[in-house]
């Protein structure tokens, strides 16, 4: 009975990390992961120094759960689309791996999770941002945007601007002009980011009937948004220096990779004119890269005495 019961046992094992690991992909930890990237120097900005490592954690923690939930959310409303693009066949709702309900019980309770723990562990506004974070992704740009405009990664960005303003409000209690102008940055960065991952998955869009730049307009108009909000981005980011007094780091980090993701988008929208073979993924990456430096540049500028 004893070696019956240990198989059983081994055997709801792999079937159990199965189960984990779908839950996991669910929250789309990519976007997790970039989102905690902007919330932690943010939060240094605010303090003007090192805070308190546990308000770092637990803001952390509430802004992963919280991104978690809107991902699982986004994953629940879009699995029709998901079912026909090949980028996104392997995620669960399509594999089968979850059902419809435990994809939606477990949103639900991410969600309600989130918003509990940053008002017991940082502030009240912090957690209403939160909720204000999670409405704006799963409603306004999954549910209304997504399918009816080309602009809907444009207005539905605002979503994943909300962590350096819950960072901000977790340190200060209040919102102020440096986080404003950090939203903003990250508002207009979201497009040269995203439309250039468009340009690859053209035909992928297209079918799922979600109306993209790069489906509507074709490359040449996504090269040259792109461009415009790349230099409005950078010029954005030039705006923190006189309103949050940062010094020669950060002047200098967004000064030097400001101009190479301009660059980048420039090469992009040539070969696109030209009809030359196009590298969409390049200026994707680069973007990542480019917002990664400029938010370290953010947190440490702070703490050096020049």
């Amino acid at each position: 009975m004893d070696v019956a019961l240990e198989n059983r046992t081994q055997s709801q094992r792999p079937d159990l990390r199965r189960k984990l690991r779908a839950y996991w992909a669910l929250t789309k930890p990519r976007v997790i992961e970039l989102l905690l990237v902007v919330t932690a120097p943010t939060m240094i900005l605010a303090q003007n120094g090192i805070p308190s490592l546990w308000l770092v954690l637990a803001t952390l923690i509430g802004g992963a759960m919280s991104a978690g939930s809107a991902g699982a959310f986004n994953c629940y409303i879009d699995r029709d689309i998901d079912r026909v693009m090949k980028r996104t066949k392997n995620r669960p709702l399509v594999t089968g791996e979850l059902s419809d309900r435990e994809a939606l019980v477990f949103a639900y309770g991410l969600g309600a999770a989130s918003i509990v723990w940053l008002w017991l562990t940082t502030n009240w506004l912090a957690a209403a941002l939160s909720l204000g974070a999670i409405l704006l992704y799963v409603v306004f740009y999954s549910l209304i945007l997504k399918r009816r405009t080309a602009q809907n990664i444009v207005w539905g960005g605002v979503a994943g601007c909300m962590p350096v303003l819950i960072g901000w409000a977790a340190v200060t209690g209040d919102i102020t002009w440096p986080p404003i102008i950090l939203f903003a940055i990250i508002f207009l960065w979201t497009p040269p980011h995203y439309w250039p991952l468009s340009m690859k998955y053209r035909d992928d869009y297209k079918a799922a009937g979600v109306p993209m730049l790069a489906v509507v307009r074709g490359r040449a108009q996504v090269g040259l948004q792109t461009i415009l909000y790349a230099w409005a981005t950078v010029a954005c980011s030039l705006l923190l220096i006189p309103v949050a007094g940062m010094g020669l780091l950060y002047t200098a980090v967004a000064l030097v990779t400001g101009g190479w993701f301009i660059y980048e988008t420039h090469r992009l929208y040539s070969h696109a004119i030209r009809h030359s073979e196009v590298s969409p993924m390049r200026v994707f990456h680069g973007s990542i890269a480019y917002l990664t430096l400029l938010f370290v540049a953010v947190g440490v500028d702070p703490l050096l005495p020049f």
